[in-house]
């Protein structure tokens, strides 16, 4: 097969679960005798426009990208569709629901090619998106349901979303825990940062609104557990004003520490010298840095939206409630002081994601579904318009904690019907 992938921002990757996905999937398919070109931002490669690379099998080709913060994603996919309809693919695979809002320019100039999105998650809800932005992420989640053949998320609740929203049928395949790399046994780095091994509590993941690091900062900071710090890292993604906000928050607490974006060996090695991972997201798909504690055998604690419960259920961490100072801060402490149900908690984790979560298992579905969409020569079916329901962004406070409010409404006009 030949196959084409839009909507990344490039390998090898930086920062971003959809980017670290990709570096794990498509050199499995390369390696089982597929081709596969990914067509990348020239802003992220450094590369020059419509220079190209191998990435471990994989070709990478940098398209015309520029600094606008919510639209380079969108020029960049648009000019991917394009690109990818001079060549004869056998599968166009857009990854996010902003991407896909080209869908339709692949059906158009690709009849022959097959359209696969992967959505993970419904990123119009993500507060770092002001009301534009997220108005045609929401118009690319909707042209994902009309054009694409073949549409796979990565949990259960979005699933269900689909299903309930659309009445689309989904492929469930779930995301895996990246491979770390080996760390230093003796601790030196976290040792340079002050750090205790088993004694901080690391929140890993974009200083972003939706992620709510500030609810973790301030529940530590009111609950001041003895002898425990707090260690913040993580890169920026269009949050520079929300992140200097948390940065006065931190210059008042000694006990919390901001790491950076970190990578490799140090990567490793703060995530395995830490005695508990909090993850405090409002809006998340299924997160790789929390299933990949999970596979190290850290101990987690997370808000209780659905892609976590789908985690830590059945006594596979700790769950307090959403958005909830209080719930967070009653919780925290209960895991700092419960080191023994803990361990038997991340046990039943570990063992959870070694039978459950598998990137061998995930390449192979991909190519199952592939492979089912090129044999299947029938049209898509989706729902009539008088049965859905069209989510719609109503507006977005830019506020520390920006809450994205949205309602649900019957549209009688709308059409998602493939005609």
């Amino acid at each position: 097969m030949k196959i084409a992938v839009i909507g990344v921002k490039g390998l090898p990757p930086k920062q971003g679960g959809i980017e670290h996905y990709c570096a794990e999937v498509y050199p499995r398919i390369v390696k089982q005798g597929h081709s596969v070109d990914l067509f990348a931002r020239s802003s992220y490669t450094d590369c020059r426009w419509f220079e190209n690379y191998d990435f471990q099998g994989v070709q990478v080709i940098s398209l015309p990208s520029f600094d606008f913060r919510g639209i380079d994603a969108f020029i960049t996919s648009a000019l991917g569709a394009i690109a990818a309809s001079g060549k004869q693919y056998d599968i166009i695979h857009f990854h996010a629901l902003g991407p896909s809002l080209f869908t339709w320019l692949s059906r158009l100039t690709a009849k022959k090619a097959k359209i696969v999105v992967t959505c993970q998650g419904l990123d119009w809800q993500r507060a770092k998106w002001g009301n534009f932005s997220s108005r045609l992420i929401l118009a690319g989640e909707q042209a994902a349901v009309r054009f694409a053949h073949g549409l796979i998320v990565v949990s259960k609740d979005l699933q269900s979303y689909f299903l309930q929203t659309y009445d689309r049928q989904t492929v469930y395949i779930p995301n895996a825990p990246a491979n770390y790399a080996e760390s230093d046994p003796n601790f030196a780095y976290g040792t340079s940062l002050g750090l205790i091994e088993g004694r901080y509590i690391l929140f890993l993941g974009r200083l972003v609104p939706e992620k709510r690091p500030d609810l973790l900062i301030e529940a530590f900071c009111k609950l001041k557990p003895p002898g425990w710090k707090l260690v913040l890292a993580g890169g920026i993604s269009d949050t520079k004003s929300y992140v200097s906000k948390l940065l006065d928050i931190i210059a008042e607490n000694q006990e919390v520490l901001l790491a950076g974006e970190l990578r490799g060996e140090r990567l490793a090695e703060i995530v395995r010298g830490a005695g508990l991972f909090v993850l405090p997201s409002d809006v998340e798909g299924l997160p790789l840095a929390m299933l990949e504690a999970m596979r190290e055998g850290i101990s987690v604690m997370a808000s209780d939206i659905p892609p976590h419960q789908q985690l830590l259920s059945e006594q596979r961490g700790v769950l307090f409630s959403a958005g909830n100072l209080d719930s967070c801060i009653s919780c925290l402490d209960w895991a700092v002081n419960h080191p023994q149900e803990l361990a038997i908690m991340a046990g039943n984790a570990q063992k959870y994601v070694e039978l459950n979560y598998s990137w061998e298992q995930i390449t192979a579905e991909n190519l199952k579904l592939y492979k089912t969409l090129l044999n299947s020569s029938a049209n898509i079916k989706t729902p009539e318009s008088h049965s859905m329901k069209i989510p719609e962004v109503v507006s977005i406070r830019q506020t520390p904690i920006a809450v994205v409010v949205q309602k649900t409404v019957i549209s009688e006009h709308a059409t998602v019907s493939e005609k």
